[in-house]
């Protein structure tokens, strides 16, 4: 089969003259790509193909399933800010669950955990406790097509201050992007009145903007000092290690999230809240507990991006997931869908494309 493209290419090449030079052209590179494509293919087990389509799998599928989760649980009666970020975060056994047969099986040893390494998890795990109560509030008073907008964001703020933490370069086409999602932001909160349901006040509407921006904000931040820690304790990036970051990150996340509950006594309204929820103490536990699942299996299938691609695909999925989550919203959950929040997706795909972009001519990004 390849013998006879490339007889078609060396045949393409004799006859490209004039007008339909171009044509062969285009030909000739759908015939580069194929190749380059088959060759990356061949250079990895057929493991590597099946763990990257399990990860994108996550990233497109579970991480959208747990925004539209997270608005399913405040429109149906839930009311608790603190429960939904709880949730989030009370899957961190899964990759536990992952990570302690590697150590097995595997042959590979846990990282001596340093007394500032361990401070560093701390600090980090209260970051995305704080970080998850914002994007809860987000939740809601916004459509979940509107925060999933907005939450696309972080990935200017990640670029920032990947800038200033650990000196990652600036190119035209990032600073481009940042500039061009600033104002696929700006076009929204201008369009406010048209998808704001109509329980949610005028004043509860800004906030769940303003925290949604915050998070984003936070997320980026997170993001940059995660990246810090590896480069300052770490100095190595395999899976493993990623996957006890994020294990012990998360389980900090937890105990800080779980104390917050406790002293705001949102345990104890579980009870009377899973009766009120539309559809039964049933649908209030399905929620959640698929809000515990989705979420975890997201930040997983992320991981193993970063891990057996790049952060450019891991862009590229992340810039995928935004129009993604919301289209599933405005069909799930009859999200208001204006021509102006239209605008916004295309401009926010825009600005992803010129992050990719930036990425992929070889600065040294998050």
């Amino acid at each position: 089969m390849q013998e006879l493209l490339l007889e078609e290419e060396e045949k393409m090449e004799q006859e490209s003259t004039g007008s339909g030079s171009s044509k062969i052209s285009s030909l000739q590179w759908v015939f580069k790509v194929k190749n380059m494509a088959w060759e990356a293919y061949k250079s990895k087990p057929f493991s590597h193909w099946v763990l990257l389509f399990l990860s994108s799998l996550g990233m497109l599928v579970a991480f959208p399933a747990s925004s539209l989760l997270s608005r399913v649980y405040f429109a149906n009666g839930g009311t608790s800010k603190w429960i939904i970020s709880w949730v989030a975060v009370a899957g961190w056994p899964i990759p536990a669950l992952i990570l302690f047969p590697m150590y097995l099986f595997h042959r590979t040893s846990p990282t001596p955990l340093s007394l500032q390494l361990f401070c560093s998890y701390v600090f980090l795990g209260f970051l995305s406790a704080a970080d998850n109560l914002m994007y809860a509030y987000a939740y809601a008073y916004l459509p979940a097509s509107t925060a999933a907008l907005l939450a696309s964001s972080s990935l200017a703020f990640s670029a920032l201050f990947g800038f200033w933490i650990v000196n990652n370069k600036l190119n035209a086409s990032v600073i481009n992007a940042i500039v061009i999602i600033t104002a696929a932001m700006t076009i929204i909160a201008l369009d406010s009145d048209s998808d704001r349901y109509p329980y949610v006040s005028n004043s509860q509407y800004i906030w769940g903007f303003v925290w949604d921006i915050l998070g984003s904000a936070l997320h980026g931040l997170i993001f940059a000092l995660s990246e810090w820690v590896f480069i300052k304790f770490l100095g190595r990036r395999s899976f493993h290690v990623v996957l006890e970051q994020q294990v012990m990150v998360s389980s900090c996340a937890f105990l800080f999230t779980t104390i917050g509950v406790i002293i705001n006594k949102d345990f104890q309204g579980m009870t009377s809240e899973a009766k009120t929820f539309k559809g039964g103490v049933t649908a209030y536990n399905l929620v959640l507990i698929w809000s515990v699942i989705t979420f975890q299996l997201g930040v997983l299938g992320a991981t193993g991006i970063l891990f057996l691609a790049s952060t450019v695909m891991a862009g590229v999925l992340n810039a995928v997931r935004v129009p993604v989550t919301s289209i599933a919203a405005v069909i799930l959950l009859n999200d208001p869908m204006s021509g102006f929040k239209i605008l916004s997706l295309v401009i926010t795909f825009w600005g992803f494309a010129s992050y990719i972009y930036g990425t992929s001519t070889g600065s040294k990004l998050p």
